[in-house]
Order: structure tokens, then C-alpha cells, then sequence
């Protein structure tokens, strides 16, 4: 028995505190279908190594050459392969597996930089230092080969997704909405696949918080909770251009930092933290004319699904559709992404397309990824 293993962060376009790992069996999932998800295990990054890679993030922002590492990205290259190394070894610890026994990592790394418009899209993490170090075959680099022929790169899940719901009792059509730093959505109707980033997801929220306050995030959305939205200053930022185009598109994390700007100075923190929730809510109701039909459900993954003041958030916005967390259907609120990488990595080994029109904009279907033997 071999075992498909992943190791990512819950988004790979921003640094969050955990790097996430799964396992599925090979008898599971042949990279089309999917039986039993696997086992999941969590790696905190510790507060030195989030300020590590918040640095990285801000240096990358002048790239113009997706193998470059100045200014402490090399650092943070190390970083990001030794905490994935420490949790796939621990995780084969806790699963009493043997390396030997692990078909293959999927290995998406860290996005630092991602400008689609310039074919450019930043990830850190060597993933032949990774299948060196483990001696297990990693598949890394998912990205590169659909920017490269003008997709937007992102979101990759979508696939993964149409397999996962094909063991649901949901009307069609559905969406998938996943709400990590970058909030992106996956509509599914039958063998039909659209997507897109829908705008931001935590990371505002988070970064207003840590500024204001020192604390990494709204824990249970008390602090939105207790504030008031400002529905103007919401209508003004829902203006931008990249909320009335139609998918596919994508967007750094931080372009959602410049164009939000300094429209939060002189607000309370709760009001704040309450209107920046509801902008990633309000956001994905945007999306809704767009699609060619109105998403009877909505299942929501990643920390978003987390906060209750955001779900309800989305509830109201996205009425009369229903809204419920991953949770509530049997999967993984935090791993999800992890188990789908595990997914990815398979179809990769098999030549199988990760990327379609629909999905990113790629001009054809398209595999990706590279395969790193030990």
C-alpha cells in the first residue's frame, strides 16, 4: 500500500502560521476519482518564521525573475523547505509510515509574487532539496506552466473540487468557496467548471488586526461581531475593476492591500474589522451575476469557514442560496487545500490536466507541475 502525501500552507499566497499535511491512499484516488480522504497534520510556524516570510512577501514585490532571491528570500526559501520537511517526517511518524511506503509530495511551496498580466508568478520552496532530504519523489512548482501560457496560475483546487462533489446529494449548480488570505470560488453544474479569485479573503482582515490591535486574526469574528459595516465605504471599494470583470482572474494578495489603501484610517478597530469581513462577504456575492447560473449552495472552506461572523456575513449576501462550511459536509475546513494538492500531485504523475479555460484562462487543458526524484 503506498500513500499520495501532501504538504502546503492553507493558502499559497500568503505566509500563514501552519504548514498542513495529508495522506491519501493509492487506492483511493487515481487522480480522476476520489474514495476516502486521508489522514491530516498541522506544522505551526512560530511567530520569528511568520515575520520571516512577511518580509519575504514584502521584498518579492520588484521581482521580475521567478528563480531570484534577494533580500532574505533565500533565507526564507530555507525556511519554508526545512518546516515541510519536519512535517512530512512527522507525520510518517504519527501514521506509523515508512518513507518507502509514499508515492509522492505535492509540494505548491509559498507564493510571494503573483502577476499573471506579466507571466510572472513567485514561489518559494526547492523541491529537489525537498525529494533530496525526504528520499520520497515531490511534485512542485504547480503554477508556472499555465501562467506561462497566459492562465491567470490560480485557483488550482477547481478539479479537485468537481471530484469531491460528485459524492454529494447537492442541487446544481454549486459553489465551492474557499477563504484563505485570497478568497476563490469553484462553480460546478454538472462536468462544467468555472473559477476565479473572488477578491480578499482573510488577509485584510487579519493585517488591519496585527496592526491595530497585535493579534493574528478575529478569533470566532468577536471583533467584527461587536462593530458596524460601513456599507459606503464597502460600495466604494467594490468600484474596482477587478470586481466587474468576469472569470477567470486572479490577483495578489497584496493588490488588494494597495487599492483598499488608506480608506480604514481614523476607523475604530471593530468597525474596521466588521466592514473588512464584510468586503471578502460582499465580494463573493459579486461574482454571482457573472456565473451562468445563481448557485443554488454554496460550501465554504479554509479559516474563513472558521468565523462565524463571516458566515453569516455570507448567508445574508448570498441568499436564497444555502451557505454551510466544509465541516458540515464531511470535509476538512483547513486541509482541504492540503488534500487537494495530494490530488494535483497525482494527476501530474499521470499527465492529467490541473488546469482548463474555465479555471484559469489557459488556452487549452493543461498539466503541471515538475516531478523531483531523490
Amino acid at each position: 500500500m503506498q500513500k499520495r502525501l501532501t504538504v502546503r500552507q492553507p493558502s499559497t499566497r500568503l505566509g500563514e502560521p501552519h504548514v498542513r499535511a495529508n495522506g491519501t491512499r493509492s487506492e483511493d484516488t487515481d487522480g480522476e476519482r476520489i474514495g476516502r480522504l486521508g489522514a491530516t497534520a498541522c506544522r505551526p510556524y512560530s511567530k520569528a518564521e511568520r515575520t520571516l516570510l512577511r518580509r519575504a512577501t514584502a521584498a518579492a514585490v520588484n521581482l521580475t525573475e521567478r528563480t531570484a532571491r534577494p533580500d532574505g528570500l533565500a533565507e526564507a526559501e530555507r525556511l519554508i523547505n526545512d518546516a515541510h520537511a519536519e512535517a512530512v517526517e512527522s507525520f510518517l511518524v504519527a501514521n506509523g509510515l515508512q518513507r518507502g511506503e509514499v508515492a509522492v509530495v505535492g509540494f505548491p511551496g509559498q507564493t510571494l509574487l503573483h502577476r499573471p498580466e506579466r507571466l510572472l508568478t513567485v514561489q518559494i520552496g526547492d523541491g529537489r532539496a525537498l525529494a533530496a532530504r525526504l528520499g520520497i519523489p515531490v511534485v512542485y512548482d504547480f503554477r508556472a506552466a499555465d501562467v506561462a501560457a497566459g492562465g491567470q496560475g490560480a485557483p488550482l483546487a477547481p478539479v479537485f473540487h468537481g471530484a469531491l462533489v460528485q459524492q454529494l446529494n447537492r442541487a446544481s449548480p454549486l459553489a465551492i468557496l474557499n477563504i484563505g488570505g485570497v478568497a476563490n470560488i469553484t462553480y460546478i453544474d454538472g462536468e462544467q467548471l468555472i473559477a476565479c479569485d473572488t477578491g480578499p479573503g482573510n488577509a485584510l482582515l487579519d493585517d488591519f488586526l496585527r496592526v491595530q490591535t497585535g493579534k493574528p486574526l478575529d478569533i470566532d469574528g468577536r471583533v467584527a461581531a461587536s462593530g458596524a459595516v460601513d456599507e459606503k465605504l464597502i460600495a466604494r471599494l467594490l468600484a474596482h475593476p477587478f470586481f466587474a470583470a468576469p472569470p477567470p482572474k486572479s490577483l495578489d494578495r497584496n493588490e488588494f492591500r494597495g487599492f483598499v489603501g488608506d480608506t480604514l484610517d481614523g476607523i475604530g478597530v471593530a468597525d474596521g474589522a466588521a466592514t473588512l469581513t464584510a468586503l471578502t462577504a460582499a465580494a463573493a456575492a459579486r461574482i454571482v451575476p457573472h456565473l451562468p447560473r445563481a448557485p443554488a449552495s454554496w460550501i465554504v472552506g479554509g479559516g474563513g469557514a472558521c468565523n462565524p461572523t463571516l458566515m453569516r456575513m455570507l448567508a445574508e449576501r448570498l441568499a436564497p442560496a444555502q451557505v454551510e462550511s466544509a465541516h458540515a459536509v464531511g470535509w476538512s475546513i483547513d486541509s482541504l487545500e492540503a488534500q487537494a494538492f495530494a490530488y494535483l500531485a497525482v494527476r501530474s504523475l499521470r499527465g492529467l490536466p490541473l488546469t482548463f479555460p474555465g479555471t484559469t484562462g489557459a488556452p487549452r487543458p493543461l498539466t503541471g507541475g515538475v516531478l523531483a526524484k531523490p
